[in-house]
């Protein structure tokens, strides 16, 4: 069942925006393990070998480490200020 939202959703809500977050990150997370997995299950059924199969999935896992990094200890998720026209 996915997540409710008490309220209306909105990008000024420090706790929606977390969630936002986090559950982008799940999507990424997932769309890489799909295509990781299916590269390597292909990797395992061709006879010639890939090379750049491994530089590829660490990369990305870089990319995922870094992407976990910035919502757990970089994003600022305190209330933004409106603005006064």
């Amino acid at each position: 069942m996915p997540p409710r939202w008490p309220r209306k959703p909105d990008r000024k809500d420090p706790d929606f925006r977390k969630l936002d977050d986090r559950m982008n990150f799940a999507v990424h997370v997932a769309i890489a393990a799909a295509i990781n997995s299916g590269l390597w299950f292909v990797h395992t059924l061709k006879a010639t070998t890939w090379e750049w199969l491994p530089w590829l999935t660490a990369s990305w896992i870089g990319v995922l480490l870094l992407h976990l990094i910035y919502i757990a200890a970089i994003a600022n998720y305190t209330e933004t200020p409106t603005k006064s026209t």
